[in-house]
């Protein structure tokens, strides 16, 4: 159901096929004129399930900028990580109001990883900021039979879905944000979250559009269950 932003892709057991890549930075190579890219850490292992997150970039962006949320945690985390590109300068139920080639993409490079990887089940996280996080917070409610966690850092809306699943969602934002303003975004994003009562961590912090350092580790460590800096 692509109208509703559904994904076809689903993970019920460990890769059946071995890794295409070398740990590391990658580029998957599905063919689309706008790919994604896939981090694996150095101490990655088939029979050791890794945490891992689908991080979305905000307007203007390209997967490489997905990747930098939360790249220089993965290795202490053991994270893998994988990063697609808009097809247009932003998403597309926010370019087109309509789901369609990012949607696609999305599912085609967690299809991908899901038979060449050996993923932790009750670590698959969806993340973004800012556009990045408005669409990971819209698809992680659509398939919370999926995702384990949302990470939205400094989100501006949820869009148009039929719940799935209840994941875990992180939210952060700045107070002093002047492109997607606390009150009507982020604030107003935790309270519907929490009248919908989904399990919800709030982080306000001094600071504009930013993902603040501090901010990216508490949103691994609560994910993982884990701070990666001990």
């Amino acid at each position: 159901m692509k109208d509703r932003g559904h994904l076809s892709t689903t993970y019920t057991t460990r890769n059946a096929h071995p890794p295409p890549f070398e740990p590391g930075l990658q580029k998957l190579g599905l063919g689309s004129r706008r790919d994604s890219y896939i981090y694996v850490p150095p101490h990655y292992r088939p029979e050791l399930p890794l945490p891992l997150v689908l991080l979305l970039h905000g307007a203007g962006g390209h997967a490489h900028d997905g990747l930098r949320i939360l790249l220089h945690l993965a290795d202490k985390a053991n994270l893998i990580l994988v990063a697609p590109a808009s097809h247009a300068s932003t998403w597309d139920i926010i370019a087109r109001r309509a789901y369609g080639a990012d949607l696609a993409l999305a599912d085609r490079s967690l299809d991908y990883v899901f038979k060449h990887y050996a993923i932790d089940p009750a670590h698959i996280g969806i993340g973004g900021f800012s556009d990045g996080a408005s669409y990971a917070l819209t698809l992680g409610l659509a398939n919370g039979d999926l995702f384990t966690h949302v990470l939205a850092f400094s989100p501006g809306f949820i869009g148009p879905i039929d719940e799935r699943g209840r994941p875990q969602i992180f939210v952060s934002h700045g107070a002093g944000d002047t492109v997607l303003p606390i009150d009507p975004c982020g604030r107003r994003i935790a309270q519907q979250l929490q009248a919908a009562g989904y399990g919800l961590t709030y982080r306000e912090f001094e600071g504009g559009h930013v993902i603040p350092p501090e901010v990216a580790l508490e949103a691994v460590a609560w994910f993982t269950g884990v701070r990666p800096d001990r």
